[in-house]
């Protein structure tokens, strides 16, 4: 399995852009599949859809899956369906349909008037099921699960026929309509295909079609106590819909061979199937029942948690949809399965914060700063820019006082080799506001430092000096008279190793949990922020991305990092 640890820019098309006609399309296999399709005239046009089971929350893989489906219907000027395929009431509600609608939209996928249910189609389905056990192609089977799991065979011995595999079609009739009026319990027959119990594809191995369950569906009600199989729906939902090209990921490539021949039997319209890799990051999962294990265990607080990568979290922690559009796109679309390094997704949140975000400034560890020759009830208001990369996001308003808060790690009292920042007798900058220079170092009965008494030099309001002189930092601050505790929450890897999965004998995934994947803290941040709404998005300077989370009130403001500065400040070694 390759590993893609670099953020090569690839293709220079943004896959979000809307101007199609100026935009040149792609080159992968998937597209250049379809431009042969479209020259060949096996289709004369370009359908897709992204179709979700409703059995949990969207993860950041089924983004790439939404971008390659609404992505190449766009790119040649095709529709884009969003169709549940909710065939399975057990593990389906309607709060994962709610959710996945919100997810998809949130993405930018367009689906226009075609939200659609697999579910709708059942008697469609139920009667093309009669149609292939008139056509000797399917019968009804009384095996257990386990019975019929042991006459499946293995990779390299053929499987067992069913001893009910040469019941009539009448027969077969009769217990169909049976099964579906209610007749018989839960598991007590299935509907199977007749293919080749001998096929060295075991997904031809009679495959079941449907099986009884006594459970109502979140849509149909209990109008229903047969579903139909995935491998059975999905097809059919594809050619009644008139989707041109099936893509779906690869672990589908070995049940291609049966999509195609139900599609084949029944005589109808035949889209075609291509297959994707899926997306693997490392020092997570990505399996919805281990979802549902984090969630029902406590070891998350939610399918929105910051940690997750569910999208509902990663919205959450501050991502944007264009910085997801924007990975999509740079990753590509390759044919084998490869690790894509989670630096390639956040240099993408980061290159649209960095051009969107507004500007603050918070001190996380904050070490208290008085001005000895500042007047002791002035407060003036310096000119900040609100982001450097965008002016007309324009300036605000920040207060400037005799006493400041400066971050703990920007003061040494013996600095080490390189260190530039705040020392006894040093000058340095702070930022939008004057030069300070160190004069003494208050200190508790322990010796702990609890305060710098520091000057100012007036003359150099805004930061510069008129008699050309240097420093060699730049320091962020907030006024301790005005600035704002918020409660900031810094996440960390949700696991501690690169595949989770690799646990001792005995263990599972969960042993390798990241004890410290969240740490909270109180940050002292500048009055702007003062009303922000949850999902608002700052830079705090010299510090990361933070977003404002949903659980902020007025008056108790809760950031969550989204993602550090790329060219952070390194830690100090404490002297």
């Amino acid at each position: 399995m390759d590993k893609i640890v670099t953020g090569d820019e690839g293709d220079s098309r943004e896959i979000h852009e809307t101007d199609e006609k100026t935009l040149e399309i792609p080159s992968d296999f998937i597209r250049d599949a379809i431009r042969d399709d479209l020259a060949q005239g096996r289709f004369d046009r370009v359908h897709t859809r992204f179709p979700p089971e409703p059995n949990a929350y969207l993860h950041i893989g089924h983004a790439k899956a939404v971008w390659i489906d609404y992505g190449i219907a766009r790119d040649f000027g095709g529709k884009f369906n969003l169709r549940f395929d909710d065939t399975n009431p057990t593990k389906e509600d309607q709060e994962f349909v709610d959710a996945i609608i919100e997810d998809v939209k949130w993405l930018g996928a367009d689906w226009e008037d075609r939200l659609l249910f697999g579910s709708d189609y059942f008697d469609q389905m139920y009667d093309w099921a009669v149609e292939l056990i008139k056509k000797g192609k399917s019968y009804v089977c009384d095996l257990s699960a386990e019975e019929l799991s042991k006459t499946r065979g293995t990779l390299t011995s053929p499987g067992i026929d069913s001893p009910y595999r040469n019941r009539s079609v009448e027969e077969n009739l009769d217990l169909f309509a049976r099964m579906k009026a209610g007749e018989f319990p839960d598991g007590a027959r299935t509907l199977r295909a007749k293919i080749d119990m001998a096929s060295p594809n075991i997904v031809m191995r009679d495959p079941f079609m449907y099986r009884i369950r006594h459970t109502e569906h979140h849509r149909q009600g209990a109008k229903w106590c047969i579903y139909p199989s995935y491998d059975w729906a999905h097809g059919l939902e594809d050619s009644i819909e008139g989707v041109t090209h099936s893509l779906c990921s690869l672990e589908y490539e070995i049940h291609r061979p049966l999509y195609d021949w139900f599609l084949e039997q029944l005589g109808v319209y035949h889209p075609r199937q291509i297959e994707f890799p899926r997306l693997k990051l490392p020092y997570t999962v990505m399996s919805k029942r281990k979802f549902i294990e984090l969630v029902d265990g406590g070891f998350v607080e939610g399918y929105d948690d910051p940690r997750m990568p569910t999208l509902a979290g990663l919205r959450r922690r501050g991502y944007t949809a264009e910085s997801i559009a924007r990975f999509c796109r740079r990753i590509g679309i390759s044919k084998a399965d490869s690790v894509i390094e989670w630096h390639v997704l956040e240099d993408c949140v980061r290159e649209e914060l960095n051009a969107s975000a507004q500007r603050v400034m918070a001190v996380m560890n904050p070490i208290k700063v008085v001005l000895t020759n500042y007047p002791e009830d002035q407060v003036e208001y310096v000119d900040a820019i609100n982001n450097p990369e965008d002016p007309s996001a324009g300036t605000r308003k920040v207060p400037f006082s005799r006493e400041l808060y400066l971050e703990q790690d920007d003061f040494r009292e013996v600095p080490p080799p390189k260190f530039f920042r705040l020392t006894p007798g040093r000058e340095v900058r702070l930022r939008y506001g004057y030069f300070i220079k160190c004069e003494e170092v208050v200190k508790d009965e322990n010796g702990e430092i609890v305060e710098l008494r520091c000057t100012y030099d007036p003359a150099t309001r805004g930061g510069d000096s008129p008699d050309g002189r240097k420093v060699k930092a730049t320091l962020h601050w907030v006024s301790a008279k005005h600035a704002i505790p918020v409660e900031v929450r810094l996440y960390d890897r949700l696991f501690v190793k690169e595949d989770p999965d690799d646990a001792e004998e005995g263990q599972d995934y969960l042993s390798n949990l990241n004890p410290e994947s969240v740490q909270v803290t109180t940050a002292h941040i500048e009055p702007s922020v003062t009303g922000a709404q949850p999902g608002a998005r700052y830079q705090f300077e010299r510090q990361g991305y933070f977003c404002v989370d949903k659980t902020s009130s007025e008056g108790n403001l809760v950031f969550n990092r989204t993602v550090s500065l790329k060219d952070s400040w390194a830690k100090i070694a404490k002297a």
